[in-house]
């Protein structure tokens, strides 16, 4: 083997470990692909894990969940799955699905990579 076919293959080897690399942390990162259930709720809601509060405090938020939800989307929350089993609040990366949804239980499919979901859907749960 010459100097210059050793270069060649180090050089090969190291570009291999520069693209793959990557890979792997990004998939160490991510769950597989599952299916979350719980309940389509806004952010501020969810901190206190119930409409409750906000809907005794501030009468203009409605009576069900849904408007609730609604008018703490207005005020700057955002869309996010409650799981009251666990007590696990997720983010969701698609807020249109999220939101024809809000005040329901659902199920989320998609991947969880810490506590925010990439929604490939969500549907009605019984």
């Amino acid at each position: 083997m010459t100097a210059k076919t050793g270069f060649i293959c180090i050089s090969s080897l190291l570009l291999a470990l520069l693209v793959g690399l990557p890979l792997c942390v990004a998939q160490a990162d991510s769950e597989p692909a599952g299916t979350f259930t719980g309940e389509i709720m806004d952010s501020l809601c969810a901190k206190a894990g119930s409409h409750d509060q906000m809907m005794q405090d501030m009468k203009s938020m409605g009576r069900d969940k849904a408007s609730c939800t609604a008018k703490c989307i207005q005020l700057g929350a955002k869309y996010v799955l409650f799981d009251a089993s666990k007590g696990a609040v997720y983010s969701l990366d698609d807020q249109d699905k999220a939101g024809k949804l809000a005040g329901h239980k659902v199920r989320v499919s998609g991947t969880l990579k810490k506590q925010s979901i990439k929604v490939t859907n969500i549907e009605a749960a019984d």
